[in-house]
């Protein structure tokens, strides 16, 4: 070996020995600076994450028995909203965007505004250490290609896939969550759940949009009923073309924005009688208000997961009469018996205050309008939950069965008295269809009993709640569905000076015009006589 070949090979030997020097003072601080994260992550978790998943995120914390969908059991490694195919771990983003965005129709909220990125970060961290599965795993994201052009024809192939590939056997006919199945589903761990309701995307788990509801789609929700439908598209069954247009079909069921609350409903003034059936074509004119609705959680026994989630109504009065419309979506028109093993499994997963849980019964689906008995001055209200015993509410109650409505006095969750018969003066007409109530209230605006009935009056602010029933969830008594206070104002008859004010601002300008006109003519004629 010459010289200058020893010295290159020592040359490169030292260089080697420099670089595994590097490297092995390098490996240390790379898994300290892991070790680092994951226990920043516990840190993080053990505050914010553990009273639902439990500290050994098994899902078992504290209030997880409160919660339908029940939290994550991360130890299964089993996760519905991923990017990744059915069976498949999710990667990091997904379990990132979890955290940042939470699941909308659960109890899993957006941590994004709340904790730092490098908070974020290290919770995924932490999370994938409940589960040996993700040790070396590199999950793969689908591809999931671009949405092509909708349009009137996309959604009607759309239509067709969801009758061909039996969506409506859980989601309905017209998609509100009613299906012949929706009944008999449970996830696999045998917690009862229903089928999505269609019609509300902002409730979508994955996300409302044609990409998100594609990427559903084609992943499925692993630990659910719902199916990944990749196979379909392998066993060619379908194309990709078609399954974006079911998603863009699913999309066409909700309205283009989310519904935002709007505190005041406007009774708009009409004339002759007011619409008494739910489906009279008067109503197609009337603004109709959209006020969420959440569980009663303050008197046991308790309803942490309602399954009317949301109330729509309009109303309008012709100056003796008020009629309101109500309209809510329920997967059951009950009493069912159908829908008795499910509400028994209900009791049993949420029965949290009671031991053993309450025996299901065919309770009926109910509602409730809530109003003060008098025109409060300012802004004081009665106490929203049925008022007291010294300060009481009136309301308007309606039952499925027997299909009828009542008026009377609440003076708490449990004390509720209807007026005498003699006394009752409301009105009803109801229909279900496919998933959707549809109901209208209708009473005059003075009555004779000044004592125990509201008086409504034009342009005064009138406080207003609802509660609503799910008789086959289980749903009687304190466990119901409920709102704050709104408020119902009667639009007032429009002054006629209001249509004669304008004509008589035009007829005095035209005529001040004409005048100034006249003036200004006069003017000329009597600087040209003395030119």
């Amino acid at each position: 070996m010459t010289r200058t070949a020893r010295r290159m090979g020592a040359w490169a030997v030292g260089v080697w020995a420099v670089v595994l020097i590097a490297l092995l003072s390098a490996l240390p601080i790379r898994l300290s600076a892991q070790g680092t994260e994951v226990e920043r992550g516990k840190a993080v978790y053990e505050k914010w994450c553990a009273q639902c998943h439990g500290e050994k995120g098994d899902g078992e914390g504290p209030a997880a028995h409160a919660m339908l969908p029940r939290p994550r059991d991360f130890t299964r490694a089993l996760y519905q909203v991923r990017t990744t195919a059915s069976g498949e771990l999710p990667t990091d983003a997904d379990i990132l965007n979890a955290i940042n965005e939470g699941l909308a129709g659960t109890t899993m909220p957006g941590w994004k505004t709340r904790l730092s990125a490098q908070d974020r970060q290290a919770l995924v961290a932490y999370i994938k250490t409940f589960s040996s599965f993700f040790e070396g795993a590199s999950p793969q994201a689908l591809d999931f290609g671009k949405a092509p052009g909708g349009g009137a024809e996309a959604i009607r192939i759309g239509r067709l896939m969801y009758d061909s590939i039996g969506c409506q056997k859980c989601h309905g006919s017209a998609g509100r969550g009613d299906g012949k199945s929706t009944a008999e589903l449970d996830d696999d761990f045998g917690n009862p759940m229903v089928a999505a309701d269609l019609t509300q995307n902002w409730l979508f788990d994955h996300g409302g949009s044609v990409e998100n509801i594609y990427r559903t789609l084609r992943s499925g929700f692993d630990g659910t009923p719902m199916p990944s439908f990749s196979d379909l598209i392998d066993q060619k069954f379908l194309t990709e073309q078609e399954l974006w247009h079911l998603a863009q079909y699913v999309r066409s069921l909700s309205p283009e924005e989310e519904p935002s609350v709007r505190d005041v409903v406007v009774a708009a003034r009409v004339e002759g009688g007011v619409p008494t059936a739910p489906d009279d074509s008067a109503w197609a004119g009337v603004d109709d208000y959209w006020f969420p609705l959440v569980g009663q959680i303050i008197r046991k026994p308790r309803l942490f997961t309602p399954t009317v989630t949301s109330v729509r109504v309009q109303a309008v009065h012709n100056g003796d009469s008020l009629a309101l419309r109500l309209v809510w979506h329920d997967p059951s028109e009950s009493p069912d018996p159908r829908w008795l093993v499910y509400a028994q499994k209900m009791l049993n997963a949420l029965s949290v205050d009671e031991a053993p849980p309450p025996r299901a019964q065919l309770w009926p689906d109910q509602v409730a309008v809530q109003f003060p008995r008098k025109i409060p001055q300012g802004m004081d209200r009665p106490y929203f939950l049925m008022g007291t015993g010294t300060e009481p509410v009136y309301q308007w109650r309606w039952r499925s069965e027997p299909r009828h409505a009542e008026e009377g006095t609440a003076r708490g969750l449990d004390r509720w008295e209807p007026q005498p018969a003699a006394n009752q003066e409301l009105g009803a007409q109801a229909v279900y269809d496919r998933g959707e109530w549809r109901l209208v209230l209708t009473r005059a605006l003075a009555t004779s009993d000044t004592t125990n009935d509201l008086q409504f009056a034009a342009g005064r602010a009138i406080p207003m709640t609802f509660f609503a029933w799910d008789g086959s969830s289980g749903e009687s008594g304190a466990r119901a569905a409920i709102s704050t206070w709104y408020f119902l104002a009667l639009a007032q008859p429009t002054p006629a000076r209001v249509y004669v004010a304008p004509f008589v601002a035009i007829a005095l300008t035209l005529g001040l015009g004409l005048w100034m006109v006249r003036r200004a003519n006069d003017g000329q004629g009597g600087r040209g006589n003395r030119i």
